[in-house]
């Protein structure tokens, strides 16, 4: 992002305030009408993805924006005022139906061809590249065969279904969530981290898990975990807990490699992690119509056991190389940590109201109010004029990212919904699979880490269920299993190589390779990948079950995990050799087998894996304790 020059920054900045005193407007005295929400929405993020974010990186000027760049701005304008002012007309009109005047078809040209320069800009090439491919598939599919053929369409309504409508395309629903929901949200984000309430996750995290074995990676965990959940973005709390977190970790004796990767896994988790879980969970309720309370609790034991497995791995690695806790000068007193808990109290008004029953709007605007009257209890804290505009400044900053890959997504949807795309990919899956559930699941969590490649968890998700979705749909799989399904793999994605966004902040800030640190941190984040095929197979572990199948269930992916982190860290209780670990995998497969529950050729697969299960844990103990044998040989003899 540009760093421009006084005046054009406080330009600049006052319109970004702007918009987010708008969000906070609405969210106060209600949403105006969609279209106008979301033009207003798109009005003022646009322009500044062209003023703040240069074409290229080497013949832009970094300081302010080139000749272009604001033609582009200006041009970016025009369409969404239009949407704006003839709002009731174009209220009136059939969808696909009634024809399209000439100015209409030029703006919403201009408008579909800014959004996908400022994805390019503003996001990665890769998903710019993406909402292009997906609509020049419109004109080339009728000559396609197979699942990929579809009926022709006029260019007139390609430009109709992603300008003028407001169930899909640039001002569909899914920008509407953003203008909403996510919005306030963000806002509230950045209420928390001014307030010092991220510096308290910090200090508590420290406090948790700083005298430990390897206290700085335990730290990272748990920080990034709560912080995770506010942020919303991988990349950015990996950046935000991180550069604290990881020279810790490489000063107490972790590589370089595995430090980086750590805070990659753990920041990766925190999109996954109640009460918030970053911005996707609240397009999820959107699409499908699930209370986003019953979305979060759900979510939350899954999220619980992707942390503990992180812990397991960071406390064996921790054991295997003997590295220490951190200093106590380092910490700050329990005395401390107590005093600074009141900053929690916005997040209990959060969670309060959700379980009364308010939107997810209201209970977000309770907890931003009360934010603010907690920040004049120390002067440290305290909301001046100026750090209030810094802290709607700011979140108008960060809604630029969310208001242009969430039209951009928008935009793939209504090719999708309009050609039946996803559902020719939902066929061919099934018959790629021969019908069998496991290998269609794989073939889905392929299709989701492809999808999301280099792209933030939001867009990932909305263009990852809207083609895979019908997939776990046409499989039988309910919408709330199903939907988490693709949500975890679209985060995921985060950390999967080889285009891994959140491994290459950490790696950056590590100073490793890249790639080397992306496949590390894909093996420390293992139980993300597992989690979703478990609460597939066993509802349990997203409360779907008696108390017992869901505290058995829980107890048994504790273990689980556990002995996944000891296989790969090679150490449990002592080193293990290779034979060992071979042996604890089985094993570890095994559970997994039986927790999900599968049931192919009747009941026979779970019986196998208790077999396996028994003869790898005998075996593995005889491993293990090589003076028992020895002593029982001698007892024979």
């Amino acid at each position: 992002m540009r760093n421009l020059k006084a005046p054009l920054k406080w330009i600049v900045g006052v319109w970004s305030a702007l918009i987010a005193l708008f969000y906070l407007y609405t969210a106060v005295f209600g949403i105006m009408q969609p279209r106008i929400q979301r033009g207003v929405h798109m009005l003022f993020l646009l322009p500044m993805a062209f003023l703040l974010f240069p074409a290229t990186k080497k013949n832009s000027p970094v300081d302010r924006p080139s000749a272009l760049d604001w033609v582009l701005a200006l041009a970016s304008i025009v369409p969404a005022l239009y949407i704006i002012i003839y709002n009731e007309p174009l209220n009136m009109r059939m969808q696909m139906v009634s024809s399209m005047d000439t100015l209409q078809v030029v703006l919403g040209t201009i408008n579909i061809l800014l959004i996908i320069e400022a994805i390019r800009r503003v996001v990665v090439p890769a998903m710019a590249i993406l909402v292009a491919v997906f609509l020049l598939y419109v004109f080339v599919a009728p000559y396609l065969p197979g699942i990929l053929y579809s009926r022709p369409l006029r260019f007139p309504r390609l430009v109709e279904m992603n300008y003028l409508l407001t169930d899909t395309g640039i001002y569909g629903g899914i920008t509407g969530v953003t203008a909403t929901f996510v919005a306030i949200f963000v806002i509230f984000g950045s209420f928390m981290e001014t307030t010092k309430t991220g510096a308290f996750f910090t200090n508590f995290a420290t406090k948790v898990a700083g005298r430990g074995p390897g206290g700085p990676a335990k730290i990272a965990v748990v920080s990034s975990g709560l912080f995770g959940s506010i942020s919303g973005v991988a990349s950015a709390n990996v950046y935000a807990t991180g550069t604290f977190t990881i020279p810790l970790m490489k000063k107490l004796g972790y590589r370089p490699q595995f430090a980086g990767a750590v805070e990659a896994a753990a920041s990766t988790g925190g999109l996954i992690m109640p009460p918030i879980m970053g911005a996707g969970a609240f397009v999820m309720s959107e699409i499908t119509n699930i209370p986003y309370a019953t979305i979060a609790l759900a979510a939350a034991l899954g999220a619980v056991l992707y942390y503990v497995s992180i812990y397991w791995r960071v406390h064996f690695v921790a054991l295997k190389d003997n590295l220490k806790a951190m200093d106590p000068k380092d910490m700050i007193s329990w005395e401390q940590v107590f005093f600074d808990s009141y900053l929690l109290l916005p997040l209990v008004v959060l969670i309060a109201f959700l379980v009364i029953g308010y939107s997810p709007f209201g209970a977000c605007t309770y907890a931003i109010g009360t934010s603010f009257l907690l920040s004049f209890l120390r002067k440290d804290t305290r909301l001046s004029p100026k750090k209030l505009f810094e802290i709607f400044e700011k979140s108008g900053y960060n809604c630029i990212m969310l208001g242009v890959t969430c039209a951009g997504a928008g935009m793939v949807v209504s090719v999708v919904t309009y050609t039946g795309l996803a559902l020719g990919i939902a066929t061919a899956i099934q018959s790629f699979s021969g019908g069998f559930l496991l290998p269609a699941l794989i073939l889905v969590m392929i299709t989701c880490l492809i999808l999301g490649m280099g792209l933030p968890c939001t867009p990932a998700y909305i263009i990852a269920v809207t083609i895979g979705g019908p997939a776990m749909m046409a499989l039988g799989i309910p919408t709330l299993p199903a939907h988490l399904f693709v949500f975890y793999f679209a985060i995921m994605a985060e950390v999967t190589p080889p285009v891994c966004i959140a491994s290459y902040c950490g790696a950056a800030i590590a100073g490793t390779k890249p790639l080397a640190t992306g496949v590390e941190s894909s093996l420390i984040a293992i139980m993300g990948y597992l989690i979703p095929f478990i609460f597939v197979y066993n509802p349990a572990l997203i409360l779907r079950g008696t108390p017992l199948d869901i505290i058995a269930t829980f107890l048994l992916g504790v273990i689980i995990s556990g002995l996944w982190a000891a296989t790969f860290s090679g150490y449990l209780f002592k080193h293990l050799n290779i034979i060992v670990r071979i042996l604890l995998g089985l094993v570890t497969a095994g559970l997994v087998v039986l927790v999900c529950n599968v049931k192919i050729m009747g009941q026979l697969l779970p019986q196998i894996a208790i077999i396996v299960v028994g003869v790898a844990a005998i075996a593995l103990f005889l491993t293990v304790n090589r003076k028992t044998v020895k002593a029982l040989k001698a007892e024979v003899a």
